[in-house]
């Protein structure tokens, strides 16, 4: 099964000078996450129910 061409998008959280940035790209199933500085390099993922779990905790600290 081939992997559709993934919607990348910088996350509102990435420093405003582009130093430290993350992009996020979401499938149905799935969130993707990669270092914007080096696209090149492989991004990992992670499903929805552990990115919603992975969110709340990173707000809650």
């Amino acid at each position: 099964m081939s992997m559709p061409e993934l919607d990348w998008f910088k996350s509102s959280y990435s420093s405003a000078q582009n130093d430290d940035c993350v992009e996020v790209a979401v499938t149905d199933q799935s969130i993707h996450v990669r270092d914007s500085k080096d696209t090149t390099r492989p991004h990992f993922t992670v499903g929805r129910e552990g990115w919603t779990e992975f969110v709340r905790f990173a707000s809650e600290n």
